[in-house]
């Protein structure tokens, strides 16, 4: 990235100036004591000639401050002091920032720009990021936001400790942003590191970061994601109308049909028309990212919550959900755990991505994963049966303390001609394979599967917005109602709801069968 190309970057108190509200920061740092008799005199002197050239005592800032009238902790590196490096001062004061932090129950917002650890300090500075990294564990095992704005460079010991441990990470522009230094890689190679791998667009490709985010925009973002993150239970909205919904009468082919139209919403339109705060994340965080499922942070009336869900595919022959949906998935379930949130899984796929790469990436092991993670999961849940419910991937977002269904979604082990072949060795009966499987909701409802049935008027294809504020209502009931359940015994009581599934349909096996189990 050439020099000319770069936007100009804000020092410390510049950024501080444009995130937060105008006049709102305190400093919580207490100043830093001339060097003792026992440091270096070279390093004394370059540590005098930073505090000169860049106005301030160390390289980081901390304080407290307002964004959008709503108070936060912030660490900010100073990058002309040092390049922004860690010594003992500056891991002190980081430390003590994250622990005030804590104490004080505030959210946390860290803006790093640095090459690291302080060469000039050895061992013992390098170090000092276990400490700095067991304090921001604390604040998070204390269920309070963690924000991370990644900064023009953030290399070394500190993007691999406090820069990369954000529940949301956003960075600047064109930031250079990775393990290792490109000058350290190129002295002790010979060779240029990679072209364009270290800076924050690539990252965001890789799903590394949730988003790419001028300075200017950064208070906006932290102003979404705190409003989701912090918002306290609120009471149970008023009954909607779909609480007394029963299902329809069509054959389980026709809502079939119905669930494959093109024209159905799908998740992205269920948040653009009945969420609002709603924040878009990206990737696991560790090097995966599938469109294959979409996860953010939203709020449904009052009720925030975590949503991950199935992100349809644009165009039928796109893959399906891979097993790094499902990893991302499983951070969304951690996320919401952490924070205290409830999750809602949102269900619409024709089946999980069926290749080699699929297998070799673990599908099966991450299905299986997904489903104990949501049977276990310490946050109050809710997913919703949206349209197509075809196979393990529909079912690895399923279990949850209330399940929603549209009028016309389903769920079967494979798509009804994938059935129809296995039994039939034709996909020409599949109509009578989904009426036989049982796959509609009025049967789910039946076994006690679901719980909540939001009508379409005739066909949610035909009623977009309608639908999905109807859907939306029930949300926002449904996340209220499991957030009063009891927390003790919640694995247990998921476990008994598909138990009792279970029973209801032992009770019908006396029945002649024909076929045989998905294979």
């Amino acid at each position: 990235m050439s020099a000319e190309g770069r936007t100009p970057r804000l020092t410390a108190r510049g950024l501080i100036d444009v995130v937060l509200d105008t006049g709102s920061f305190t400093s919580w740092d207490s100043p830093v004591p001339s060097p003792g008799p026992d440091v270096a005199e070279a390093y004394a002197e370059e540590l005098r000639r930073a505090r000169e050239r860049s106005g301030e005592d160390e390289s980081v800032l901390t304080g407290s401050g307002l964004i959008r009238g709503r108070r936060v902790a912030v660490i900010v590196s100073e990058f002309t002091f040092l390049a922004g490096s860690i010594g003992g001062a500056a891991a002190d004061r980081i430390t003590a920032a994250v622990l005030r932090a804590t104490e004080e129950r505030l959210p946390l917002l860290a803006g790093p720009a640095s090459g690291g650890t302080r060469m000039q300090e050895g061992t013992p500075a390098f170090l000092s990021m276990v400490d700095i990294t067991g304090a921001v564990r604390a604040h998070r095992e204390a269920g309070l936001p963690y924000l991370v704005y990644l900064r023009h460079p953030t290399t070394g010991g500190v993007m691999a400790s406090w820069g990369s441990l954000g529940h949301v990470t956003v960075a600047e522009p064109q930031a250079l942003l990775g393990f290792l230094g490109p000058r350290v890689y190129e002295a002790l190679y010979g060779r240029e590191f990679p072209a364009d791998v270290q800076t924050a667009e690539h990252l965001f490709e890789t799903g590394l970061i949730d988003a790419v985010v001028p300075p200017e925009d950064l208070a906006g973002i932290v102003d979404r994601a705190l409003s989701v993150l912090l918002a306290g239970p609120a009471g149970r909205p008023v009954a909607p109308s779909t609480v007394s919904v029963q299902p329809g009468i069509h054959t389980a082919w026709e809502s079939i049909l119905i669930s494959r139209d093109l024209r159905r919403p799908d998740l992205r339109r269920l948040l653009a028309h009945g969420a609002r705060d709603v924040l878009p994340l990206n990737g696991t965080g560790q090097g995966e990212r599938d469109p294959g499922v979409l996860l953010a942070l939203a709020r449904f009336g009052e009720q925030p919550c975590i949503v991950l869900g199935h992100q349809r595919p644009r165009r039928p022959q796109e893959a399906g959900m891979g097993p790094a949906s499902l990893r991302e998935a499983r951070r969304g379930m951690k996320l919401a755990e952490e924070l205290g949130l409830p999750l809602l899984t949102v269900i619409d796929t024709a089946g999980a991505d069926l290749s080699k790469e699929a297998e070799e990436g673990g599908l099966a092991g991450e299905i299986a994963r997904s489903l104990y993670d949501l049977i276990g999961l310490a946050s109050p849940s809710v997913s919703v049966l949206l349209g197509q419910g075809a196979g393990g991937g529909a079912l690895a977002l399923l279990p949850a303390d209330s399940t929603i269904a549209a009028e016309h979604a389903w769920l079967s082990p494979l798509p009804p001609e994938g059935a129809s072949a296995i039994v039939h060795r034709t996909v020409d009966r599949a109509a009578e394979m989904a009426e036989a499987q049982d796959v509609k909701i009025a049967t789910l409802v039946a076994r006690g599967v679901v719980d909540h049935v939001v009508d379409e008027r005739p066909d949610a294809a035909e009623e977009n917005r309608a639908f999905c504020e109807r859907m939306a209502a029930a949300v926002e009931y449904e996340l209220a109602r499991v957030r009063e359940l009891p927390a003790d015994g919640r694995s247990a009581r998921r476990s008994r709801k598909y138990r009792a599934a279970l029973g209801q349909l032992r009770l019908r096996a006396s029945r002649p069968a024909s076929g045989c189990s998905e294979r």
